[in-house]
């Protein structure tokens, strides 16, 4: 027990140094809570990392006059400037930001926030989407939506299990923004902000995802030409008088190419999966109904989002395939190439075997003029001597001379014998 009284208190000095922020993680993203009528202006900015430092340097400027302190670690605000509710999230690749006006009046009227119009301009970042949202506890007219809305891309939807319907055409207006309206049917609690968050994510999730596909479009005619170049290739591999110099110089060229293709579009391609995956996420959770005679939400975005992540991923594939088939063709020229060696060192070590037997039998042939030479000169130093002795008056018998002969020859092919002995290395 310490001096605390808590028998627990020593948990905390072995708490895990994220178990705060992860613990945070769980209960941030959420808007407050929303009540019909109500209007939702929200700003998408693509950010480089320049432009996240400036917009940190700016958010804390901003808010400063409002007496809301600013944390630039945290990814997630939600505060009040003024009149409006503030909502400000931090992604990988982009922010947003959200306004919000409490109270009826005109649909999609941009009047109460000339303050957000005054913060996105002091903000950078590049507007990849803005949007309207007007909540309506009553059902709209005909004439209040055909004054709104297009009527050849009109979309009505029920969602969140009928308790609530949706109408927009998903156009660009001339005012630039898209519209979006929301009639509360029966929500409760904080259903309604939930609705608005995640048909805002799904939206935002949804153009961003569309990012990969003029990259995929833009690629794909040279992924086009690399097939055809890589087919020519292997092909040349295939000859059996091919310049491997040649066609290595051409392979490794062709691969450089592609690694430069897959480096600048794979983070793109992988994002635009992720982002796919997280729309059909809020498709599900929106619990879409469609209604007769209009296009739905999930429709829409189905005919919309299907092909262009089909397009992204019929490119990643062809990036894969070719990626293979490029090490694949440089198997093959590697194999080509070792195979050439290897018949190579085959013609040299046979060749060298030849040598080496010629060399083998002229020794053979030296050792044996050597010992001739060798046995001649040694008797031509015994007849000197015989000669001397027998100057002297001694007189040596002929048989001598007959056995010294052989006994000279057979004593010098020994001693040659001994001495290629010696000079023989020792093997273990």
């Amino acid at each position: 027990m310490n001096d605390s009284g808590d028998p627990f208190a020593a948990l905390h000095a072995r708490s895990h140094p994220l178990r705060g922020s992860l613990s945070r993680e769980m209960h941030v993203r959420k808007m407050p809570r929303l009540q019909a009528p109500a209007r939702v202006v929200q700003f998408v900015l693509l950010v480089d990392d320049a432009d996240v430092d400036a917009s940190l340097t700016i958010m804390r400027s901003l808010l400063a006059p409002h007496d809301v302190p600013f944390d630039p670690t945290v990814r997630f605000l939600n505060c009040r400037i003024g009149a409006l509710g503030f909502t400000w999230e931090r992604h990988s690749e982009f922010m947003t930001y959200s306004f919000l006006a409490a109270g009826g009046g005109p649909l999609f009227d941009l009047a109460p926030f000339a303050q957000a119009a005054l913060w996105i301009g002091a903000l950078p970042g590049r507007v990849i989407r803005s949007t309207q949202i007007a909540l309506i506890a009553d059902a709209p007219d005909e004439a209040t939506i055909a004054t709104h809305f297009a009527q050849d891309d009109l979309i009505i939807s029920d969602v969140a299990d009928g308790q609530a319907r949706i109408w927009s055409d998903f156009r660009l207006h001339a005012d630039g923004f898209g519209r979006l309206l929301v009639q509360d049917k029966g929500l409760q609690g904080a259903e309604l902000a939930q609705l608005v968050q995640r048909l805002q994510e799904l939206g935002n999730y949804r153009k961003i995802a569309l990012l990969g596909l003029p990259e995929a479009q833009a690629a794909t005619p040279l992924l086009t030409g690399l097939e055809q170049r890589l087919t020519a290739i292997t092909g040349r591999v295939a000859e059996p008088d091919a310049d491997a110099d040649a066609v290595l110089e051409a392979l490794s060229a062709l691969a450089a190419e592609l690694a430069q293709i897959v480096a600048r579009t794979r983070y793109r391609m992988s994002a635009t999966q992720a982002y796919a995956a997280i729309c059909r996420d809020r498709i599900r959770a929106l619990e879409v109904a469609p209604v007769r005679g209009y296009g739905s939400l999930d429709d829409f975005t189905e005919r919309r989002l299907l092909p262009a992540m089909r397009t992204c991923d019929a490119f990643t594939r062809r990036l894969e395939d070719l990626s293979q088939r490029t090490a694949w063709t440089s198997a093959m020229l590697r194999t080509r190439v070792d195979t050439a060696l290897a018949r190579r060192n085959r013609d040299l070590l046979a060749s060298m075997d030849r040598r080496t037997g010629l060399q083998l039998r002229l020794q053979h042939t030296v050792e044996g003029l050597s010992v001739v030479a060798v046995s001649y000169y040694t008797l031509g130093l015994w007849h000197y001597l015989k000669e001397a002795v027998e100057h002297q008056g001694a007189h040596l018998p002929g048989w001598i001379d007959i056995a010294l002969i052989p006994a000279i020859i057979l004593a010098v092919w020994l001693g040659i014998r001994q001495l290629k002995k010696v000079k023989r290395p020792k093997t273990s």
